[in-house]
């Protein structure tokens, strides 16, 4: 099977769940994995390109944050949206474990375990974004609204300046 045409446990969902979306792939040995790159690789504002980062709280709470692929997390304002006194980003060893997913391929939709997810607000200026489709050299792009809707996700002001 090509790359073109592997399906990955996000697109399955996806299409189980009957949510339109466009695959996009991209070669992580050409264009790198950080974020910004990988936009570039897809001809995407990198405003529309989101990543998914994973968070613990205070109180041993897990949380899913979804920015711009060049913006930066604000702790205090993803803390505030989840209505934790701190959060802390999650150590990379423990992200396999706890999502199903690696780094530069962790994506809001089909983890393990669903947690708390918040979106940048920014996400609702777009008629759709790009995620990742939950393995390093995939991404799909689909409409905002039906990406909240999917993961139960709230929308903040999450970036820093």
């Amino acid at each position: 099977m090509s790359k073109r045409e592997e399906k990955t446990n996000v697109m399955r969902t996806l299409e189980q769940k009957k949510v339109s979306y466009t695959a996009h792939t991209y070669d992580p040995e050409t264009s790198g994995i950080d974020g910004v790159s990988v936009a570039k690789a897809l001809g995407q504002d990198p405003a529309a390109v989101f990543k998914t980062l994973v968070a613990k709280g205070a109180s041993g709470g897990y949380y899913v944050f979804d920015i711009p692929v060049a913006a930066t997390l604000d702790l205090k304002k993803a803390a505030k949206a989840v209505g934790e006194k701190s959060i802390a980003m999650l150590p990379q060893k423990e992200l396999l474990p706890l999502t199903g997913y690696v780094h530069g391929g962790c994506s809001p939709v089909g983890m393990k375990k669903r947690f708390p997810t918040v979106f940048d607000e920014s996400c609702l200026a777009f008629q759709t974004i790009c995620v990742s489709a939950g393995k390093v050299g995939f991404q799909v792009e689909l409409a905002p609204r039906d990406l909240l809707d999917l993961t139960a996700a709230a929308t903040a002001e999450l970036c820093g300046e």
